[in-house]
């Protein structure tokens, strides 16, 4: 397993947390931005939070760590996409960790079930998971 650096350019955290966005110029100004991320994440402005998981791409859309699927589960994740950012304002974004999108369906579901504050900190908390994955797979 690879370790977490600690310190990485802008460019190269825009790479693991699929664009470059304020929270990233944040993170790339910080010591061991890998490691502190959630806590970096969770003292910055809502927006910056809000837009970071916007980058992320939906479950059920094209991403290197979801290809596939039938029609029937993907307009059932469209769905409970649309309904989660009409709900809380910002993207689901989670930590696919190799499972199928069919085995998302209930975790989508039952996050609907949360508060938005809870959901912005698991997202933020998936968001860093996720890059940290990409980091010690390269």
């Amino acid at each position: 397993m690879r370790e977490l650096p600690r310190q990485l350019s802008a460019d190269e955290l825009a790479e693991l947390f699929s664009a470059r966005t304020p929270l990233v110029e944040r993170l790339a100004a910080a010591h061991d931005p890998l490691g502190r991320a959630v806590e970096i994440a969770r003292d910055a402005p809502e927006a910056e939070r809000v837009e970071g998981l916007a980058a992320h791409p939906r479950i059920g859309e094209s991403s290197p760590e979801q290809r596939g699927g039938d029609a029937e589960l993907l307009a059932e994740l469209a769905e409970l996409n649309d309904a989660y950012e009409a709900r809380f304002g910002f993207r689901f974004v989670v930590f696919v960790d190799r499972r199928s999108r069919r085995e998302l369906v209930p975790v989508l579901r039952g996050r609907l079930e949360r508060t938005r504050e809870e959901e912005l900190d698991t997202g933020i908390a998936e968001l860093v998971a996720i890059a940290r994955d990409r980091w010690q797979r390269r």
